[in-house]
């Protein structure tokens, strides 16, 4: 950051960048966020359907008329059925039936999926197919199972057999066949299979019983061995007991800490004083100590000190003071004797509880490994008795059916055949094939999505740049052809303004309060938010304004050029002396706006003696922007672009203009931009919605962190989402104003 730009602002963040507030911008939300968006909220889903129509349409309508193609194409299927009742439903036919130990079995003695499997089944089907073959020598079993449908009819007693072909006689004679089949099947084969499945049963019974027996037994030593019935109970009281016994070794630590506490006490005078005021002997001794030294006293005030009485008085102290000092002794050294005993008491009881508390976590610590082992056999033998209970049951199902197999299937309903074919159903291949056509799509558009690595809207933008945000541009189809219409009025304005006409809030230099100001909110928000990012940039630093100015993107075709070209036309359509440059002498866009000639330009100047007010042009009907454009493509911008040359023009071009705005080439991959920004006041950084890469706009973002540019922000074009509630704002403000 240059000189100018330090004594501008005076506030800076850890990485050098300027602290911009919201008060200083109170239209925008600077707060640098770094949350990931909600992919999954329904806005967002919106969003993308919204942004993928056009395929997802596209998905749509191939998908829909592949299925329409298909449907008219498809052959014709007939279908036809006979059904058989396999069940008794009289309750009469159950006398003599004997009832199932289990009350939960259901009360259908027919396992209905395992007998439409036999039925079925290859081995069944191969007594069928000769008596097929005769008519239609093509018929295999996987032809015939292909076309083959068995089916229980809800919870009912009912099977169907249904069989589809394209030829209808076939359809009669295999269901003819199958259905006598069937019948003879139920008195013939039925119950030879039954015993087979009850021998099987019977043989697999014993194993099962000694492999329960085996668990069971397993299970009894398990719980002898470790004296428990459950590891999870077991758990909860042994770390209940370890709980107590932290308790109990906290509270005996406590006690001994006090014990040693009044022995270390005892060894000290003051400790041997304080205890031995608690001795009842020792206070007597010394009360009656203390009233022969008063009466002393007393007498010493009478008689001489030669006197009987005195001499009686001294006799008795003299006598006193040996029991003090025996008391004393006896009585520290008990108390002595009686800290000694309670600190080993109390380390004894210690080091116990110590002891049980280590062998109960080592308990508690084995809990986990015999909870697991208890599991394992737990969740065996449960396995094992299911087994067992299943063939148990099993078993009884089929003697009771081996009983039962005298009463035959009944063909409730011979075969017959549909008028209209099943295939194909049209309504059913329509919605399916929309259905699947429109998920299709919007996975499609998803994908595609996720694909797509550029900013859609503006909150995704912000939410991911960790630069302030400045302003959005809409985008706005009559941009251009706006000049002429612009321009005229503008220059009409500020004629006006300069006659002291009245004047409207901070564009009193510009718009009028009456039909003026009208025509003017007719551009529509593309001018307006021009204004705001102008307005933005600005109050950045009330104190001293931005008089130079870098503007540049990540990527071609982010609209830096566009935003470059505009902005300068609204600072100069406010009273300012602008000069727009168009630094970017690899591909100059900045004399096709403007419609000026760029025979020659700044290329020109910094490669020859020619001055720099000869490539100095101003447009037609706009006086105060002055345009400089690129001229002739030199072999190396980025050498003339730091020059000593372009840093003199630069300072040149700052003395004499209120703002100076370079159009930069895009950053990513070169170096002009990098040249130029220093020179300036800042760079402001063109981002388009639905074009400009993230991975390119965070690399960039990175490289800026170190860099001496002072980076004032980001402007988002190109954005759709305010364009139509703008419109019918402002729309319905002129409907109010008309008469």
């Amino acid at each position: 950051m240059n000189k100018q730009n330090a004594s501008r602002i005076s506030t800076f963040n850890e990485n050098g960048r300027p602290i911009i507030t919201p008060e200083i911008l109170p239209y925008q939300n600077f707060s640098y966020l770094e949350s990931e968006e909600d992919e999954g909220s329904l806005k967002n889903i919106l969003a993308v359907v919204q942004r993928r129509v056009l395929i997802i349409a596209g998905v749509v309508s191939v998908v829909m008329a592949t299925v329409i193609y298909s449907t008219v194409n498809e052959e014709t299927i007939y279908q036809g059925n006979f059904q058989i009742l396999v069940e008794p439903v009289n309750s009469d036919s159950t006398l003599g039936q004997i009832p199932l130990p289990d009350s939960t079995i259901p009360k259908s003695n027919l396992d209905y999926e395992s007998q439409i499997q036999v039925l079925r089944s290859q081995e069944l089907m191969k007594d069928i197919l000769p008596n097929l073959q005769s008519s239609y020598p093509d018929i295999t079993y996987k032809s015939l199972l292909k076309n083959l449908t068995i089916r229980r009819l809800g919870s009912t007693k009912v099977i169907e057999i249904s069989y589809k072909n394209r030829d209808r006689k076939k359809i009669e004679i295999v269901l003819n066949t199958l259905s006598n089949f069937y019948l003879e099947y139920s008195l013939e084969k039925r119950k030879t299979k039954l015993n087979q499945g009850v021998q099987f049963v019977e043989k697999q019974l014993p194993a099962i019983r000694n492999r329960v027996a085996q668990l069971q037994q397993q299970l009894q030593i398990f719980r002898q061995r470790y004296d428990f019935l459950d590891p999870e109970n077991q758990s909860g009281l042994v770390a209940t007991q370890l709980q107590q016994l932290e308790e109990q070794r906290l509270g005996i630590d406590q006690q001994l800490a006090t014990a040693r506490a009044s022995y270390v006490g005892l060894s000290t005078p003051q400790g041997q004083q304080a205890t031995l005021n608690q001795a009842p002997i020792y206070s007597q001794l010394v009360s009656q100590l203390r009233q022969l030294e008063t009466q002393l006293s007393v007498e010493l005030a009478r008689f001489q000190p030669d006197s009987p009485s005195i001499s009686v008085l001294e006799e008795k102290r003299e006598n006193i003071l040996p029991l003090i000092e025996d008391e004393q002794k006896r009585y520290i050294g008990l108390k002595f004797a009686e800290a000694i005993t309670l600190i080993q008491k109390l380390e004894v009881q210690s080091q116990e509880l110590a002891k049980v508390e280590n062998q109960t976590k080592i308990k508690l610590e084995q809990l986990p490994i015999l909870a697991r082992q208890y599991s394992e056999i737990q969740r065996n033998l449960q396995l094992a008795n299911e087994s067992l209970n299943r063939f148990l049951a099993t078993r009884e199902s089929l003697v009771i059916q081996v009983a039962q197999t005298e009463l035959p299937w009944e063909l409730i309903q011979p075969p017959n055949q549909g008028e209209l074919p099943i295939l194909p159903n049209i309504p059913r291949n329509l919605l399916m094939g929309l259905f699947s056509s429109l998920a299709l799509g919007i996975a499609i558009g998803f994908l595609l999505e996720k694909l797509d690595n550029t900013y859609h809207d503006i909150g995704s933008l912000k939410e991911k740049i960790k630069l302030p945000f400045l302003g959005t541009l809409p985008i706005d189809r009559s941009v251009a052809g706006y000049q002429s219409s612009y321009l005229n009025f503008t220059s009409g304005s500020q004629s006006e303004s300069r006659k002291g006409s009245e004047v409207n809030g901070w564009l009193s230099n510009l718009f009028r309060r009456q039909s003026k100001v009208y025509n003017y909110y007719g551009q529509g928000l593309f001018w307006e938010s021009l204004q705001v990012l102008y307005a933005n940039i600005q109050l950045l630093n009330s104190d001293q304004p931005i008089r130079s100015l870098t503007i540049s993107s990540t990527m071609p075709g982010d609209g830096k050029t566009t935003v470059s070209f505009h902005l300068a036309q609204i600072a100069a359509a406010l009273g300012k002396r602008v000069l727009l440059v168009d630094g970017d002498l690899r591909r100059a866009q900045v004399h096709k706006l403007s419609n000026l000639q760029n025979l020659s330009g700044l290329s020109n100047v910094l490669t020859s003696n020619m001055p720099v007010e000869q490539v100095i042009q101003q447009l037609p009907e706009m006086s105060s922007l002055s345009v400089i454009t690129a001229g002739s493509v030199p072999p190396d911008p980025a050498r003339l672009l730091a020059s000593d040359k372009m840093k003199q023009l630069m300072e040149y071009f700052n003395e004499n203009f209120d703002l100076v705005i370079y159009d930069a080439p895009p950053m990513l991959g070169l170096v002009d931009a990098r040249l130029l920004a220093p020179q300036t006041d800042g760079m402001l950084l063109v981002v388009r919605i639905d074009k400009t890469d993230k991975s390119a706009m965070m690399q960039l973002q990175d490289s800026l962190i170190n860099s001496p540019i002072n980076v004032l922000g980001v402007v988002a074009n190109g954005d759709k989402q305010k364009l139509t509630s703008y419109n019918y704002y402002y729309s319905a403000g002129r409907e109010a104003r008309q008469p």
